[in-house]
């Protein structure tokens, strides 16, 4: 199986298990902004932020250095096992450590929510660690099944303990526990885990080799929350928790795109670290670069076109229409984002963690210093352009310094033309004239059957394929 394909088949792998879910929270999303006020969607997309920013401090990323060393290792038994067995022993210790530290501080910490932060927090790394190990051993099918386990959990008790009990903020946050642990049962049974837990085989080289690689990851992860989620704090702080509400639901509208190149970005990272010794190796990256790039282009441009039909369908509660003005802006900055995560990957492959920190912390710091300064002046819009403008200078940034490693070429003609007719198609999103709107939606239309046609007939081909051997 070509190297093409092979991802094909791993991203749709993946896909089942990540697709569904993703789509059905997304448009629960009225659900939320009926049931929920600003304040506690807010609160909820705080109490995350925060878990999103503890995660890699705490644990070191380390289940991000256990997938990539399982990669090398998926034919030595013995070695599985003593990776497995050194990463939950070492997580098991940090999380005693750290639960004890909280619970210690916890009479000094007022707040309703702070044990399910605590537990929360606890078995997001579990699931990780779980999931990460399903993907080393190249077992994409059943980290899909996990993946749905997990969000299929999440969202059914979301809408049986918002909508019918009442809970609010706390049955969000039950139902995201009970998800992860659904999830946890899942993965570590199906994969017999317990077969590779040995206690005598816990190595303190190896627990030093994954932290090695894995270390460095962690100034980058943080870098990432600074990019993707200090905003929300900075909002919160200086212009209220009720206008992070607002910030939070724009986001919902970008996250389409970051979930589904999420999905993309699993397997194109292992696609990366298998073939980057390949003799070939920098036409493939560029040729799936420009690929990929195009399609997440099309697909940004397409939702900004589209977004002023469907606008008042998603985001129905009082108080959120200010979410409409910054939709545009965060697409834009996705499309910024997917680039620096696909260069990322070629880091991660090339095992040059240290690249990947110091281009994200050079963004984090951007990000920071430009919402500041303009958020007492334009308010809101200064989250999403310091967002926008950090990820853009990241990708410069990556792209320039990764062609020390990889002569990576990108099609400037194809992302010139989407610059010309993208700059079009803003204008009418802002015009607030039907016209526009039609003119808009027909030109991303356009755009993404001219530059995505060979991957469309690709797609339909092997459904028909699929079809015909049904039948």
């Amino acid at each position: 199986m070509n190297r093409e394909k092979q991802l094909a088949k791993n991203t749709l792998v993946v896909a089942l298990g990540k697709i569904a879910t993703r789509f059905i929270s997304f448009f629960l999303l009225p659900l939320y902004t009926a049931l929920l006020s600003t304040e506690e969607y807010g609160t909820i997309d705080l109490l995350n932020t925060l878990i999103s920013l503890m995660l890699p401090l705490l644990f070191l990323q380390i289940d991000q250095a256990l997938f990539r060393f399982l990669i090398d290792e998926r034919k030595k038994e013995e070695r599985k096992t003593t990776l497995i067995t050194t990463v939950l022993m070492t997580t098991g210790v940090q999380t005693l450590i750290f639960s004890i530290i909280y619970l210690l501080i916890s009479p000094f910490i007022h707040n309703q929510y702070q044990y399910f932060l605590l537990v929360n927090l606890i078995f997001a790394e579990l699931s990780n660690v779980f999931l990460e190990i399903a993907r080393g051993f190249g077992h994409n099918g059943v980290y899909s099944v996990g993946s749905l386990i997990t969000g299929s959990f999440t969202i059914i008790l979301n809408v049986i303990l918002i909508a019918f009990f009442g809970w609010g903020a706390n049955g969000m946050l039950a139902a995201t526990l009970f998800g992860n642990i659904a999830g946890c049962i899942f993965v570590f049974f199906k994969e017999k885990l317990y077969r590779y837990i040995d206690f005598k085989t816990y190595s303190k080289s190896e627990r030093k080799k994954l932290w090695k690689y894995s270390i460095p990851l962690v100034p980058n992860q943080l870098s990432w929350w600074v990019v993707n989620t200090s905003d929300r704090i900075i909002v919160t702080c200086l212009l209220g928790i009720g206008l992070n509400g607002v910030y939070s639901s724009a986001n919902k509208i970008s996250s389409i795109c970051i979930t589904l190149f999420g999905i993309l970005n699993m397997t194109w990272q292992e696609s990366a670290a298998m073939y980057i010794n390949d003799d070939d190796h920098a036409e493939y990256f560029s040729k799936m670069i420009n690929f990929i790039m195009s399609i997440f282009v099309s697909m940004c441009l397409g939702l900004i076109a589209f977004m002023p039909f469907l606008f008042s369908f998603l985001i129905i509660g009082e108080g959120y229409s200010g979410a409409y003005y910054q939709i545009p802006i965060l697409l834009i900055a996705t499309i910024f984002n997917v680039l620096v995560s696909l260069l990322g990957s070629i880091y991660v492959a090339l095992k040059r963690t240290k690249e990947v920190a110091k281009t994200s912390i050079f963004a984090a710091l951007i990000n920071i210093v430009i919402d500041l300064a303009l958020i007492k002046v334009i308010g809101l819009y200064a989250a999403s352009i310091s967002t926008l403008v950090a990820y853009f200078t990241m990708a410069i940034y990556r792209y320039i310094d990764i062609r020390k490693y990889m002569k990576i070429k990108l099609d400037y003609k194809m992302f010139l033309t989407y610059l010309f007719y993208g700059v079009i198609i803003v204008f009418c999103y802002y015009s607030k004239n039907l016209y526009f709107y039609i003119l808009g939606a027909i030109l991303a239309a356009i755009l993404f059957l001219v530059y995505n046609m060979p991957f469309i007939k690709k797609v339909f081909s092997i459904i028909k394929k699929k079809i015909q051997r049904k039948r």
